[in-house]
């Protein structure tokens, strides 16, 4: 017990293993309050959980001196945001790199990298894992040596080995004029324009702003984005899309690929393309040649720029500790009732922001696809399965559908000032706060990958996006990664377990077969009497 209150309380400055200082911003945190380092770290404050999920992986950690997120021991995840510590950091940064260099240029060979100091260095890429189905091409190459780069990986001689490459031309246009939804338009429509995008060209359109007659200073302020991912189009069972909250502030140019994304990703197993979740660097996230999003589907923001800081940092201290308890397992990846999108709308609902609902499918045909699939698959494990993604809240269960639902009321919240959906005065003062919301496409980046798509907002929209024949889908198998269960403790030890049966689905069987035996009833009375008739 000693050592789980080392974790809750203690979170006090220790000293660090030594590590390279971070020298660019992440998120809304000050860069040099972190150094880099590689899994695991014995002398550092990260959770062991932590360290065993990024073992042989490079992050940014709490520098000495500096305080960790803490989090309570008979709470779960999102549960867990009272008394929140704002300037407490992230237990671990996932950056993959050591060193970043910004403003470079690859040459069209693909050989050679030219820094901002106008020196040249080789340039070599990362390998590709081999799990991952597709990697960079003579597009790829093409695509980067078009424009300007910001650049993760490592100096090896007078070398540059890259593992992220972001494209800075993909930013904020600061000087944009207002154009607002059309009453013919949706957010729905933005992110579905032109099957999802994803050949578009990058989009920043600046859908609102405070003063409409005033250009903004948008530059330095904190910011709140509401990330949405296309489905893949190599994987029918990656059709939903991915959903994600980022924060951090605008880069004096627009840019935002220093800011901090919230990627909560099933931890159980092993990505294909090698993800961990965790607060992970905007462009890691999206461009890391492996992971990076970007490389196998588009994506889509809706970005809130305030005046205080206040909101983005409430959100994001609230996600760290969840990520806590993530690590530690006290709460673990559903990909129905506890994904990336509910896990999200979790902290924000939390934090007091009640998102609009969207309600579930149907609790009837939740109840009869139980039935169904529990005896066509003879497994009452998929029976609950898909009772389950038919029975979770939309906003919950599907990223587009909570992309909407946070947009439509963000947008809301602006133009009219309603502080209906929020009711904690920390969230409240988004009302006063909100200064501009951008709308955002990210294209998909060239690469051996095939295009994907805009991701789906219902259950039907999924069964007619997949071929109907099950044995005919693309499926991308992966691997299981438990955690050992040496380094579960406390709510670990008790995983919450859902009635395999649910009460629902005992209730339309007892229906069903109730009105199956009157049915019986009525007809074998119905042969009797006239029997007795003839008889008489």
């Amino acid at each position: 017990m000693r050592k789980l209150a080392w974790f809750v309380l203690g979170c006090s400055q220790t000293v660090m293993a030594a590590g390279e200082i971070v020298k660019h911003p992440l998120g809304q945190y000050d860069s040099e309050q972190f150094i880099t380092l590689s899994m695991p770290c014995a002398h550092c404050q990260s959770l062991p959980q932590a360290q065993w999920y990024f073992k042989n992986e490079i992050v940014a950690v709490p520098g000495a001196g500096q305080s960790l997120t803490c989090f309570s021991l008979d709470k779960r995840g999102a549960d867990d945001v009272a008394s929140l510590d704002l300037h407490a950091l992230p237990d671990v940064v996932w950056t993959g790199s050591t060193q970043q260099w910004t403003h470079t240029h690859l040459s069209g060979d693909g050989k050679r990298l030219q820094l901002a100091d106008g020196k040249e260095m080789s340039f070599e890429i990362v390998p590709k894992i081999p799990t991952n189905l597709s990697y960079w091409n003579q597009d790829t190459q093409a695509f980067y040596a078009q424009r300007a780069l910001s650049i993760r990986g490592e100096q090896v001689g007078q070398s540059i080995i890259a593992r992220t490459l972001w494209p800075e031309d993909f930013r904020l246009n600061l000087q944009a004029q207002p154009q607002p939804l059309q009453t013919n338009e949706s957010l729905k429509q933005l992110v579905q324009f032109d099957q999802g995008g994803a050949h578009s060209p990058h989009e920043s359109r600046l859908l609102w702003q405070k003063m409409p007659s005033i250009q903004p200073a948008l530059a330095g302020k904190a910011v709140l984005g509401v990330l949405l991912n296309g489905a893949q189009g190599d994987d029918d069972e990656a059709h939903g899309g991915h959903f994600a909250l980022a924060t951090g502030v605008v880069g004096d140019d627009g840019s935002y690929h220093h800011w901090l994304v919230n990627n909560y990703y099933n931890l159980a197993t092993n990505s294909e393309k090698g993800i961990i979740a965790g607060v992970t660097p905007f462009d890691k996230y999206m461009a890391d040649l492996n992971s990076g999003q970007a490389f196998y589907r588009p994506s889509y923001m809706l970005v809130a720029v305030f005046s205080q800081p206040s909101v983005p940092a409430n959100i994001q201290a609230a996600s760290n500790r969840v990520y806590q308890h993530f690590y530690r397992n006290d709460f673990v990846y559903d990909h129905a009732t506890d994904n990336c999108a509910g896990t999200s709308v979790d902290v924000l609902h939390n934090l007091g922001w009640k998102v609009p609902e969207s309600g579930g499918e149907s609790v009837l045909k939740a109840s009869a696809a139980y039935w169904y699939i529990a005896a066509t698959e003879r497994s009452l494990t998929k029976g609950r399965e898909i009772y389950d993604y038919l029975n979770t809240e939309m906003t919950r269960l599907f990223p587009a559908v909570a992309f909407d639902a946070i947009g439509n009321d963000l947008l809301n919240i602006a133009q009219t000032g309603s502080t209906q959906t929020l009711s904690s005065p920390e969230m409240q003062s988004i009302a006063n706060q909100i200064e501009a919301i951008y709308f955002v496409r990210i294209p998909q980046i060239p690469s051996s990958r095939v295009a994907g798509l805009s991701p789906v907002y219902s259950f039907e929209q999924y069964l007619r996006q997949v071929p109907a024949d099950r044995s005919q889908w693309k499926i991308i198998p992966v691997t299981p990664n438990p955690l050992p269960q040496n380094l579960k403790d406390g709510l670990a030890l008790k995983p919450q377990m859902p009635m395999l049966i649910p009460l629902p689905a005992i209730l339309f069987l007892m229906s069903v077969l109730g009105v199956f035996y009157l049915l019986i009833r009525v007809s074998w009375n119905a042969i009797k009497w006239p029997r007795k008739n003839i008889k008489k």
